[in-house]
């Protein structure tokens, strides 16, 4: 008896160019949010990638309604983001009202 593998249907190419796109798509939203030169980290930043993830994951979502597990992962991101939100909120007004007009966020 043979077995068929998933990998045998699977296109390795599209999912390269997949990958790749999304790495590009981080590189330019640190670009974007960015605070210094070396800036990788910062609550800005975290905040927009944060986003970038939500709004993917919620495509998908749409589409595939019984998949709790990235269901419970999107809630978790939500609330990263929320927490990362309030903490900016608290240091600096000024960066918190920008980011949320720059994402477009309800705050």
């Amino acid at each position: 008896m043979l077995y068929t593998t998933h990998l045998e249907t699977y296109d390795f190419a599209s999912y390269y160019l997949e990958s790749k796109k999304s790495m590009e798509a981080k590189a330019n939203t640190i670009e974007q949010f960015k605070l210094h030169e070396k800036d990788t980290g910062s609550a800005d930043v975290q905040i927009a990638l944060l986003t970038q993830r939500i709004n993917h994951l919620t495509e998908h979502l749409q589409g595939n309604k019984k998949d709790h597990s990235s269901r419970r992962g999107l809630l978790m991101m939500v609330g990263q983001r929320r927490r990362l939100l309030d903490y900016l909120h608290e240091t600096d007004i000024s960066r918190y009202q920008a980011i949320t007009k720059k994402l477009k966020l309800r705050h």
